[in-house]
């Protein structure tokens, strides 16, 4: 009665053309920088790998490096683009200067980019944080007094888990 399968049927094999492909589409779907692309693609070619014990993934993990070369120079993808899209992001959700770097940082992006990037922002700790506190709705964004009295351990706790300097965090629950 059920057709559905029980087993996943297997992977294709990685080609040159089929590793382009797939990076077309990925990067149609998404922005991402160089490093996350390559492991993208060397995810894909593990995942045959896998499948196949006999095969030797050398190659494909050269085409995979000559395909995120391609898509650099074509443009398709751009680490510095793509690092400042994330920060916008990160920053509008009020994220600390230390999560933004520790992000870029996980998908690729190096010291000097992420630098060039927080000094043609206009970046403020205070304001960032004050951000943050408005969106969780603590310290002096509370509606009352004593609840803010109350809970000011517990809000200091959370700006500080979140990434927030001690005395920034004290100068967002204390300030008015």
């Amino acid at each position: 009665m059920f057709s559905a399968k029980t087993e996943k049927s297997a992977p294709k094999k990685p080609t040159k053309v089929r590793l382009r492909n797939i990076a077309l589409y990925y990067l149609e779907r998404f922005e991402t920088s160089e490093d996350n692309l390559r492991t993208v693609l060397r995810r894909r070619i593990d995942k045959y790998a896998f499948f196949d014990k006999e095969y030797n993934p050398a190659e494909a993990y050269t085409w995979a490096d000559e395909v995120v070369e391609e898509c650099a120079k074509q443009n398709f993808v751009n680490d510095e683009r793509f690092a400042g899209f994330k920060l916008n992001s990160y920053l509008n959700a009020g994220k600390p200067k230390r999560y933004i770097e520790q992000k870029l940082k996980q998908k690729g992006i190096d010291e000097q980019t992420i630098a060039r990037l927080f000094e043609n922002t206009e970046y403020s700790e205070l304001e960032t944080a004050l951000n943050f506190a408005k969106k969780k709705k603590i310290g002096r964004f509370r509606a009352d007094d004593e609840v803010r009295t109350a809970n000011r351990q517990k809000d200091l706790a959370t700006l500080v888990r979140a990434g927030f300097d001690f005395d920034v965090a004290k100068e967002v629950l204390d300030g008015e």
